[in-house]
């Protein structure tokens, strides 16, 4: 039986998930995710990064839906959150990013309005 492929993507998720992939801060999170699962801790020494930073990062991966947070309490009664990637699987065409420009949401173009100030987003 052949494989169905995944639904194509929303544009306002395709932007999020590519928004979240853009850091490589994050792509190095994702990577080292892969090999395993890792507390916060764990995972921030192995990254070297401070975990105040981590976790900006990882809520920004687990809100694209790309990693997922379970809390854990061990032996000792002590509560660990640990992170796993989420499996996903994104195919990027031009058709795929026109399908899903179709379908955004988001009324205001970033790229047009960097840099001008509220008032002149008003004019």
């Amino acid at each position: 039986m052949p494989e169905v492929p995944p639904p194509a993507p929303t544009g306002d998720e395709l932007l999020k998930v590519l928004s979240a992939l853009g850091n490589p801060h994050r792509m190095r999170i994702v990577a080292a995710l892969l090999e395993s699962r890792n507390y916060v801790s764990a995972l921030a020494r192995l990254i070297g990064m401070g975990r105040p930073l981590l976790h900006m990062h990882l809520q920004r991966l687990e809100a694209a839906g790309l990693v997922v947070g379970t809390l854990e309490v061990g032996e000792d009664g002590k509560s660990m959150k640990y992170y796993d990637v989420t499996p996903f699987l994104y195919e990027l065409t031009p058709r795929v990013v026109a399908q899903a420009a179709a379908t955004l949401t988001e009324t205001t173009d970033p790229d047009r309005t960097a840099g001008r100030t509220a008032k002149e987003e008003t004019k």
